[in-house]
């Protein structure tokens, strides 16, 4: 593990410096090492207990029963895919996802089937997309659409970096493939062939786009904001360093903009000032599914980097709401000034509701600490949704989604913080 001192060293000369004094706080999991367990600290449950609870859970969605409670199926001798049951696709959320759970858990058999399935069918090895992965496909392989979802690629960088730490004698592949997909990211703009595909972060916001494309890179989305992979990513890059350490600034502020003052509800969609966005479909300036997950964003920044002291604020207003709308019976979408728009009380928000209290101090947040323990591994037609939130609401909330560190510290720490 590395030590704090040199990790906080690192993170200064990478431009973590330049935090205001009143939004920077020490002692993040990225320094510290050390992860809070709710389920401990909060509910009293030992270790054994949450292992088992998320071994079940694991065993469910990656190894149950084909029809009704798996999300992943084996492909071939040595392939595997995630697939959104209800609507019959593939895709590059749900395979990074899948990526960052077998990560976490040490499971290389399963990480590697994956990765070698998206490498496979989804990336773009040719033309204006190169270097992209199209965001959905058949279970079969067919691509479905060539454009990248960005969020696939963000999950897609972390969970290499992370599966480099755990598994060493593969450590050379995974970040370097992990280093390609953030160069072009980046970078796709000075490629001569790039046509209507763009970079996937916007120069000048320093924020993730919708789609690295024309039209969709005029926008973001809130729950796409991960400034705590940015900062890992600025450790361990060995270029543009200094461009994500900026982005994990300008993702923050753009989730505070974004988030209702009095609710803390956000949108799906919003422009790169955060103002709520309706367009591409006429619905997205609400909170709706996509949006479930900046809660969980939110509240994985302050366990990691503890840089942002409002994100404590905005996790209590968001509980305190939640919590008047019936911690039984909340529903899943409302306006963003909490007008109820169903009444579907869904496990994946349950899940990332319960993440939120990381970051909260209200005594309520045990409350949603239970409801994640007490709700039932999702099964059923949609599962997938609900059921990889659940997965990785477990492991947050335990304080087992980890950014393992290399042997001997971050692969090239000079690097941090240097545009090459």
């Amino acid at each position: 593990m590395i030590a704090r001192a040199l990790v906080l060293c690192l993170l200064a000369a990478a431009g973590c410096s330049g935090i205001p004094a009143s939004q920077r706080e020490t002692g993040g999991a990225l320094a510290t090492g050390s992860y809070p367990d709710l389920f401990h600290a909060l509910l009293g449950c030992d270790s054994a207990a949450t292992h088992a609870k998320i071994a079940r859970a694991w065993n469910q969605l990656f190894e149950g029963d084909s029809a009704t409670e798996r999300i992943y199926y084996a492909a071939g001798a040595d392939m595997g895919y995630v697939e959104d049951i209800a609507n019959g696709d593939v895709r590059t959320e749900g395979m990074s996802y899948g990526m960052m759970i077998a990560a976490q858990l040490d499971r290389r058999d399963v990480f590697d089937r994956i990765w070698r399935w998206a490498r496979t069918y989804m990336r773009c090895s040719a033309g204006p997309h190169a270097g992209y992965f199209a965001w959905h496909c058949t279970p079969g392989g067919a691509v479905l659409d060539s454009t990248a979802a960005s969020d696939g690629e963000e999950w897609f960088v972390t969970s290499l970096l992370i599966a480099a730490s755990r598994w060493p004698d593969g450590a050379r592949s995974y970040e370097a493939d992990a280093r390609a997909i953030l160069h072009t990211m980046l970078h796709k703009e000075a490629e001569p062939l790039y046509g209507t595909v763009s970079n996937m972060f916007d120069g000048a916001a320093k924020l993730v786009v919708f789609v690295p494309s024309r039209g969709g890179n005029t926008f973001t989305d809130p729950s796409y904001q991960l400034p705590h992979f940015y900062r890992l990513w600025a450790l361990r890059a060995v270029e543009d360093g200094a461009f994500w350490n900026a982005a994990a600034e300008s993702s923050r502020a753009l989730i505070r903009r974004a988030a209702d003052p009095h609710t803390g509800l956000s949108p799906d969609y919003a422009a790169f000032d955060g103002s709520a966005l309706g367009g591409w479909g006429g619905s997205h300036a609400d909170f709706r599914f996509d949006a479930w997950r900046v809660a969980m964003n939110v509240a994985m920044d302050w366990t990691w980097c503890r840089e942002a002291s409002w994100e404590r604020q905005y996790a209590d207003r968001l509980l305190t709401f939640f919590r008047s709308q019936g911690m039984q019976t909340y529903g899943n979408q409302y306006t963003l000034d909490g007008k109820p728009l169903g009444k579907d009380h869904s496990t994946g928000l349950v899940a990332a509701n319960a993440v939120a209290a990381l970051a909260a101090t209200d005594t309520s947040r045990a409350e949603f600490v239970r409801a994640l323990w007490d709700a039932p591994v999702p099964r059923g037609h949609y599962r997938y949704y609900d059921g990889i939130l659940y997965m990785l609401g477990l492991l947050e909330v335990s304080g087992r989604f980890r950014a393992y560190e290399p042997p001997g510290g971050p692969a090239r720490p000079e690097s941090a913080g240097v545009t090459r």
